[in-house]
């Protein structure tokens, strides 16, 4: 007999008001791959970090919360995925940011430089693909 695997919305706690009225789910999850919808940096009063560094640690403090509620955490991560408003002015102090999250066993990782996100201030957007259980050494 073939087991069904089914797929599950990963929505804690506080990205509810998101889900409720922008009808996306932070994070799909079937079997053992979650899929974390873009996340950008944003305080929990909706409020944009100051700068790129600032963004960036919320935005992958969303990532990390997000996981962590699917079963899995930051080392399960096989791809990012980042948007960039200003991708070459950048990109060496979002890296450095992402190095504090990912120190070592670096995932997959594309790049991309785009016109516009969500909101006018933002400068960056995350997006990532995890297997929970993975990055267990």
């Amino acid at each position: 007999m073939t087991e069904t695997i089914k797929r599950q919305s990963i929505i804690p706690l506080p990205f509810q008001p998101l889900y409720d009225t922008y009808h996306f789910a932070p994070a799909t999850q079937v079997g053992n791959t979650i899929w974390v919808s873009g996340q950008v940096g944003i305080d929990a009063q909706m409020k944009p970090g100051e700068d790129v560094r600032a963004q960036a640690r919320l935005a992958f403090a969303s990532l990390q919360a997000i996981l962590e509620a699917a079963g899995a955490q930051l080392a399960d991560v096989v791809e990012l995925t980042t948007f960039h408003t200003d991708l070459r002015g950048e990109i060496e102090a979002f890296s450095a940011v992402k190095d504090e999250f990912f120190p070592d066993r670096f995932p997959s990782w594309t790049a991309l430089g785009v016109t516009q996100l969500a909101m006018p201030e933002l400068c960056i957007e995350i997006r990532a693909v995890a297997v929970a259980g993975c990055g267990e050494r």
